[in-house]
């Protein structure tokens, strides 16, 4: 069994991975914002613990990391302010990053998107663009760290069962970016079990193959 920490724990794809991680036999500690929220969490299987991560510090991220073996950030300013996306989105996750190196805690998992990264080619004045210069940074902070990263790129988010079916590096994004959340889950889910994952950006949609298939795939 692992300690397995999730940074955003209420949302859809976190509650998803709790329960699949708890119901593997993981603990899992699912950190959110909101109070309110701790029931939702408790139900999915994990233990919640209210801590936001927007105005916390890195020394504050590391004592509350203590004796996690992995870190999953799948935590998110939601859009609309890019004052506050750049605060989490970036910087937020970036001190998640220090403080789980801090605690010498090696597997990080980050949830990003398809297509993100420096040459995201999204316009200055798109409502996007805020959150896409957030994650390229957070993505190539992490990319330039010692821990044991796994960059997760899924397409446009839906809410359809999950299939156990993806397809890795879409060679044509153009077809189709639609990625069930609970496919994201379960990739999230798999690759922390799996070395041949670690430093490596894995960008996916909904397809034919099944996950471990297609993440273990050279």
């Amino acid at each position: 069994m692992s300690r397995i920490a999730i940074i955003g724990g209420h949302g859809k794809v976190a509650l998803l991975l709790s329960r699949i991680l708890s119901n593997e036999g993981h603990a899992v500690t699912s950190f959110i914002r909101n109070p309110d929220h701790a029931a939702d969490v408790s139900e999915a299987g994990a233990a919640a613990v209210v801590l936001d991560v927007e105005k916390t510090t890195t020394a504050d991220l590391a004592e509350a990391l203590e004796g996690h073996d992995a870190v999953v950030w799948s935590a998110g300013a939601g859009g609309g302010n890019p004052e506050r996306t750049y605060a989490v989105d970036r910087d937020a996750a970036i001190r998640s990053m220090d403080a789980a190196a801090q605690q010498g805690i090696s597997r990080y998992v980050m949830v990003s998107y398809l297509g993100a990264g420096p040459g995201h080619g999204v316009p200055k004045e798109d409502s996007f663009f805020a959150y896409a210069e957030a994650k390229a940074a957070a993505d190539e902070y992490l990319r330039s760290t010692q821990l044991d990263w796994t960059i997760l790129g899924p397409g446009a988010l839906t809410s359809d069962p999950g299939s156990g079916l993806i397809e890795v590096d879409p060679a044509d994004p153009s077809n189709g970016r639609q990625t069930s959340r609970a496919n994201v889950a379960l990739v999230a889910a798999a690759v922390l079990e799996l070395p041949e994952t670690v430093r490596r950006t894995i960008e996916f949609r909904d397809g034919t193959v099944p996950v471990i298939e297609a993440v273990t795939a050279s």
